[in-house]
C-alpha cells in the first residue's frame, strides 16, 4: 500500500513523503491502494492536489489494501497494462512532471472484506490512542495488532497483494519496453 494522509493529519500534519515524491518523479507505482489505517479521502485529495493520476486497475472502486473496495470511487479506471503504459508515455510526451499511482485491488480470494477489517482497524487505532502510541510508532503497532486480531490473515493478504502488484508491475514494465 502507498503511504498517505494519517487520520488526524489536520492536527499532526502526518502526510507521507511518498505522495510528494510521486508528484515529482516520473514513476508508476503499483500498490493495493492506500492502507486502510489512513484517511483515504484525504489521501486521494492530496494526490489530486499534487497532480498525481490515481488509476484503479480493473474496477471503479478505489481499493483499500486488504479490501478490494474502500467505499470510494477511484478517480480513473484502466483495464490493461498497455493502457497504463500508454498514459505514462503520454504524460512524458506532453511534459507533465511526476508519476502515476496504480491501485491494484487485492485478489478476491485473499481479500479481507471492508465490513470485516474496518472494525479491526478501528479497534487497533483506539488501542494505540489509549496507549499513547504516536507518530512513527503508530503504523508498526497497528500492523502488528491487526495481524494479531485477524489471526494472521492480514499477513496472508499482504503476501498475496505484494505478488499481485509485482505481476502487474512486470506487465506494465513489459509494455513500456515494447518498441513503439
Amino acid at each position: 500500500g502507498v503511504g498517505g494522509v494519517r487520520r488526524g493529519a489536520e492536527e499532526s500534519f502526518g502526510i507521507s513523503a511518498d505522495l510528494g515524491e510521486l508528484a515529482r518523479t516520473g514513476v508508476i507505482v503499483s500498490c493495493a491502494g492506500a492502507k486502510a489505517i489512513l484517511d483515504l479521502p484525504k489521501t486521494l485529495e492530496v494526490l489530486e492536489t499534487q497532480g498525481v493520476p490515481v488509476i484503479s486497475y480493473g474496477q471503479d472502486d478505489f481499493p483499500a489494501f486488504w479490501s478490494r473496495s474502500s467505499g470510494l470511487k477511484a478517480p480513473l479506471r484502466m483495464d490493461s497494462a498497455a493502457q497504463i503504459a500508454a498514459a505514462h508515455r503520454m504524460r512524458g510526451l506532453i511534459g507533465l512532471p511526476g508519476g502515476q499511482l496504480v491501485a491494484n485491488p487485492i485478489p478476491p480470494e485473499a481479500e479481507i472484506p471492508r465490513a470485516e477489517i474496518m472494525p479491526v482497524v478501528e479497534a487497533a487505532l483506539a488501542e494505540a490512542e489509549a496507549k499513547g502510541i504516536a507518530a512513527k510508532a503508530v503504523t508498526p503497532f497497528l500492523l502488528q495488532r491487526i495481524f494479531e486480531l485477524t489471526g494472521g490473515r492480514s499477513l496472508t493478504a499482504n503476501i498475496a497483494l505484494v505478488l499481485s502488484n509485482a505481476r502487474l508491475g512486470a506487465a506494465i514494465a513489459a509494455e513500456l519496453a515494447r518498441p513503439r
